[in-house]
């Protein structure tokens, strides 16, 4: 199937590892230009080397870019965006994936705790969008993806800070796909539920260090998962690209869980 997003120009926000870094190279494999960012400047590099040298061996591959970025900081929002402009001559996709897991109850989480929160998840997205909309105003297909979690519609209190957030996360995707696209701008919410990443993978040495990951993962997904495991960053990444593509061009409001069937909502 052609998405029709060879040429494309993406930024993707939290790219160094995980789920930004799978979704970059989707989006590279279909032949877009990305760009990248991350707080940790080695992994930054490393990753977007990794990412030139699969694209070197793949002809229809785009290319890509990396550049130092916190989220949480306007300024550097704003330098990051106007960074990849200048890189890629123009901006269709912006994927907003930045983001952490706070696990947390009620009486654990302090104020800054809830600020530092907020910030990474739902003033990312506020931040990286604005800087983005006057370029994706210039754009044929633009698209605004933003990586959200399904604790947003199914709250954990055991995530609380992370399913209050990201319940606002999903209610700025709704509205702004109801605002934008009048201008043919179409914004979705992808839901993500337990999906292997470096997060997980700091959970899990926090809450049970002497107890293998594998018996880890499986408790946690037997638990909450109709499909009995946890999910993959390509299984995400996938869903993500389409949703960039020429295919997905009637999409717009979607909020869409890739999560193995996990939350008990309709």
């Amino acid at each position: 199937m052609d998405l029709g997003l060879a040429g494309r120009r993406a930024v993707v926000t939290g790219g160094s590892k995980g789920l930004g870094k799978a979704i970059s190279a989707e989006l590279m494999a279909e032949g877009a230009a990305v760009t990248i960012c991350s707080r940790d400047s080695a992994e930054l590099e490393a990753t977007a080397a990794e990412l030139r040298k699969r694209a070197g061996a793949d002809a229809g591959s785009g290319s890509v870019v990396a550049m130092t970025c916190d989220v949480t900081e306007p300024d550097q929002v704003a330098a990051f965006i106007e960074f990849a402009i200048s890189a890629m001559g123009g901006l269709d996709i912006l994927v907003n994936n930045a983001g952490g897991a706070r696990p947390g109850q009620f009486g654990t989480l302090t104020d800054d705790d809830w600020h530092a929160d907020i910030e990474v998840k739902l003033f990312s997205q506020i931040r990286c969008t604005r800087a983005a909309l006057p370029h994706l105003r210039r754009s044929s297909a633009p698209r605004v993806i933003n990586i959200n979690a399904v604790y947003g519609r199914y709250p954990d209190p055991a995530f609380l800070a992370s399913s209050v957030n990201r319940a606002s996360c999903l209610s700025l995707s709704k509205a702004l796909s109801m605002e934008l696209g009048r201008e043919g701008i179409l914004v979705n919410s992808v839901n993500i539920g337990l999906v292997e990443t470096p997060q997980w993978q700091n959970i899990h040495r926090r809450r049970a260090p002497d107890v293998p990951a594998e018996e880890f993962f499986g408790q946690l997904a037997a638990a909450e998962v109709p499909l009995g495991r946890f999910g993959q960053p390509d299984e995400v990444a996938g869903l993500v690209t389409f949703l960039a593509g020429d295919r997905a061009s009637y999409i717009a409001g979607a909020s869409i869980d890739v999560a193995g069937g996990m939350g008990k909502f309709l």
